[in-house]
């Protein structure tokens, strides 16, 4: 699922190609990524595009008049650029958006189909989306701290609750954790102050980090390989490769659908979880899925 560093990059990448222009034609080809019809998407052709920005793991384009166009990519969706013209392709495509510059294609490569456009009117329309989650790259500790504490729940959970912070999901989350040497499992009101300020730090400098490298990937050209699994990565997607910082296999806790990677040696003082161990713990904590999670308050 693009998380907040694909979001930024997806921003920096549209904005050249769409900010003052107008959406000539806006064509939806799967019936189920349009979730309103008050204002119909309709109301948003010929308007010039004014602004662009993120909620959350959501995408909003602000249109002349102030209607919204709020994108939620879920797992598989992806913004294609292409030449002004070209359509959607047949099994992939969600929607095609013509501008004078070229077009952009909405595709989702699950057969799911949960990505998701609402069209909004006035800026009172947007609170529905706004699951409420800190700006983790703005926070000072203090702010962190308060939001993390705020309710009990694992560490890998409360940094993936949209209502807790904004824009991360399961690949950083994995990768904030390692960087911080935290269990994902352990709980977040049981941190001592200096776990605390460490996971705090580690938070913002991964996810800037990532930033910058997706931006140098992307030279200027829009992002094409929009991905939670990259090789870079210390240990999200890593089952069993060596941890980059000290060599030992990377390990994996599944519960139903949900995963979390983690070192051993760096994380968990040596302790191997077992997926057995903490299954009443996950199914205390976690939803069934994660799919199920972002479809619920993501």
């Amino acid at each position: 699922m693009p998380e907040l560093p694909d979001i930024t990059i997806y921003l920096e990448a549209l904005a050249p190609r769409i900010v003052g222009q107008p959406l000539e034609r806006a064509r939806i080809v799967s019936p189920s990524l349009l979730r309103t019809v008050d204002p119909p998407l309709s109301a948003a052709e010929g308007r010039k595009v004014v602004g662009l920005r993120r909620l959350g793991k959501r995408i909003l384009w602000e249109m002349e008049g102030k209607i919204f166009l709020v994108f939620h990519l879920m797992i598989a969706g992806r913004f294609k650029w292409r030449p002004a013209g070209t359509k959607p392709p047949a099994k992939v495509g969600l929607a095609s958006f013509d501008f004078p510059t070229g077009t952009l294609l909405l595709t989702e490569a699950s057969p799911k189909k949960r990505a998701s456009l609402h069209v909004v009117a006035g800026e009172a329309g947007l609170s529905a989306h706004d699951r409420g989650g800190l700006d983790v790259l703005a926070a000072d500790l203090p702010a962190f701290k308060a939001r993390l504490q705020s309710e009990s729940h694992t560490l890998k959970r409360a940094l993936t609750d949209p209502r807790l912070f904004d824009g991360i999901g399961n690949a950083y989350s994995d990768e904030i954790l390692h960087a911080a040497k935290l269990s994902p499992f352990q709980l977040s009101t049981k941190l001592s102050d200096e776990e605390a300020a460490r996971l705090h730090v580690a938070t913002q400098r991964i996810l800037r980090e990532w930033i910058e490298r997706l931006r140098e990937e992307a030279g200027g050209d829009f992002p094409e390989k929009v991905t939670a699994f990259r090789k870079e990565m210390a240990v999200h997607g890593k089952y069993k490769e060596p941890c980059p910082v000290c060599g030992s296999p990377v390990q994996r806790i599944r519960y139903a659908a949900n995963e979390a990677n983690y070192c051993a040696t760096c994380q968990t003082g040596g302790r191997v979880l077992a997926d057995r161990s903490l299954s009443r713990l996950l199914k205390a904590d976690w939803p069934r899925s994660l799919e199920e999670w972002e479809a619920r308050i993501g």
